[in-house]
This record gives structure tokens, C-alpha cells and sequence, in this order.
């Protein structure tokens, strides 16, 4: 972890600031430059793993205290229609094929601590997932590859600004052909669902798309990662993917909300904002992660 310095802007655009600051100290009530009115606080804390990372992790119950602090601080600066998600990977007990439940039981305690209700469950399918943990999987082959991560989607309210009709993805060959066909194999369903015959025979430009989204982040050619190459700047080990980023930015936000991600890392969520046309605000205290999050944003630097 980086030693603690004054919060500065690093870097920003039109729609966005990056920040290299703590988290804790920037959206602290006492902080006159703390945030407020955010849509979305969209993030993805260091993973409680069970060994020290680069990023800066915390281990055990130093974690679920670490991420139980920041609940009040979310929800102060959160708008009440407001929406925070979380990524939150898996880890393994110390030398044991067991899964560890610390990410779980730190989830558990910062929704207590902020009173947030749990609105769905993701999972992040990495298609590209190396075989880990490498001892059970590959050595001893007593367990199958770990390549998903839960994310988590809470709020203050049980109904926070949302739309699936903005995440909607294309149809099927198949589903094409019935609408085209305007028939359907209407009736009552084993599970006693009665289905109308319209029922599945409106176009509504899309399907809805279901709460597994599959995704990779091994492109070697993001914009990032040829910025890190061409100055030496040691990419991020964990980023999330950008159209992870993206999918919830637009299920819960519009044009110009405002998104925050706390953790930022490479910065991905700032990204994704940008692209979407949503104000942005990254905080993240290593400045080689800080120095790197700017290929993301080439052409859109408003400082020198």
C-alpha cells in the first residue's frame, strides 16, 4: 500500500476527474471536496484473498472491517434512488482446497452496516480464466478451474433507477423466425405457467439479457494496455473488463448521471462512463495505477 499523501486531481476530461487519494479520506464528511448526487457507485475493492497482492489487499478480519467502514461513507454521497455495485472474486483457506467464506461474510456486514438492500446477484463469467487455484486444479486435480466472480448489486431503496430495455441484447435466429411467424406454442406448462399465445410474439428490439455475463479481459490492444507498454508502466493484475462496466452503467444510469468508482484501479468504470456519456469520478491512491488509467483517455485529457 502506498504511503498516504494529500488528495490531488490527477488527471481529468469534460466529464471526469480521477483522483490519487483514499477513498476513505476524499468522501469523508469532512472533506469539503467530497462528492455528492452519485448515480452509481460502480467498483471493484481489493479481493480478500488470503495472501498480500500489489493492489494492496486486506486479509481476514481486517477485510470485513476495511470494507464495512466504507457503507456509511457510500451511502452518504449516494443518491436515494441510487444504485452500488460490487465485484467481489472468490479465495481459497491457506493450503487447504476450501473455499474461504470472508467475501461473503464481508458482503453480509456491509450491507448491515449501510442498510442496503441486495436487488439481484451476478456472476461474471471470465472466459479466459488461467486454471487457479493451480495446486488443486493442475497439481493435485481435485478441483475444477474458479473462473467466475459474484457481483453484487445493492441499493438504498428496493426499487433504485433501473431499465433492462437499455441492456437489451439481439435476438436469435430462432426467436426471429417466431415473430416473423406470429405463432406460438401457447398453453399451460408443466411448471403451470399459463402462456398466451402473444406472449412471446412481440418485437421488443431485443431480449432481455439474464444475470451470467461472460467476458474477458486478455485483449492485448485496449488503448490501456498500449499506453502502459509504451511508457513501462506495470498494468493493473485484476481490471475488469470494460463491457462489464458498461452493462451496469447503463442498466442504472442515464446520460449525465454521475458515476463513482472508489477503487478505481485502471480505472475501467471512468472509461466506460466516458464512452456512455456519464460524468465520472475515479479515486485511487497508487500513482503507478493512476499514471496508466490515463491511456484510457488519450484524446480526451482536458489537462497538460
Amino acid at each position: 500500500m502506498p504511503p498516504k499523501k494529500v488528495s490531488r486531481i490527477a488527471y481529468s476530461t469534460q466529464l471526469g476527474k480521477c483522483y490519487q487519494a483514499f477513498a476513505e479520506e476524499l468522501l469523508s464528511p469532512s472533506n469539503p471536496a467530497r462528492p455528492g448526487g452519485v448515480s452509481l457507485i460502480l467498483t471493484s475493492p481489493p479481493f480478500p484473498l488470503n495472501r498480500k497482492k500489489r493492489y494492496g489487499n486486506q486479509q481476514g478480519e481486517e477485510y470485513v472491517e476495511w470494507l464495512r467502514s466504507f457503507a456509511p461513507l457510500f451511502r452518504s454521497v449516494l443518491r436515494p434512488s441510487g444504485s452500488i455495485v460490487i465485484e467481489m472474486g472468490n479465495s481459497w483457506e491457506p493450503g487447504r482446497p476450501v473455499m474461504s467464506t470472508l467475501a461473503l461474510r464481508s458482503l453480509l456486514s456491509f450491507m448491515e452496516e449501510g442498510k442496503f438492500n441486495l436487488c439481484q446477484q451476478f456472476v461474471w463469467h471470465n472466459t479466459a480464466k488461467l486454471p487457479t487455484p493451480a495446486q488443486w486444479v493442475t497439481v493435485e486435480r481435485i478441483r475444477v478451474k474458479d473462473a467466475f466472480t459474484h457481483i453484487w448489486w445493492l441499493a438504498p431503496t428496493a426499487r433504485p433507477k433501473a431499465s433492462n430495455r437499455r441492456v437489451l441484447v439481439p435476438y436469435s435466429k430462432s426467436m426471429k423466425a417466431l415473430i416473423a411467424s406470429g405463432r406460438y406454442n401457447s398453453g399451460t406448462r408443466p411448471s403451470e405457467h399459463n402462456i398466451k399465445p402473444t406472449s412471446f410474439l412481440k418485437d421488443n428490439k431485443g431480449a432481455i439479457p439474464s444475470n451470467v455475463l461472460s467476458s474477458s479481459n486478455t485483449s492485448p490492444n485496449t488503448a490501456y494496455l498500449r499506453y502502459c507498454r509504451e511508457r513501462g508502466i506495470p498494468p493493473h493484475p485484476a481490471r475488469m473488463p470494460v463491457d462489464i462496466a458498461e452493462f451496469f452503467i447503463k442498466l442504472l444510469t442515464q446520460p449525465r448521471d454521475l458515476v463513482l468508482d472508489p477503487f478505481a484501479g485502471s480505472n475501467t468504470t471512468g472509461a466506460a462512463a466516458q464512452r456512455l456519456g456519464r460524468r465520472w469520478l475515479s479515486i485511487e491512491p497508487n500513482e503507478s495505477y493512476v499514471s496508466g488509467s490515463k491511456g484510457w483517455f488519450r484524446s480526451d485529457l482536458t489537462d497538460p
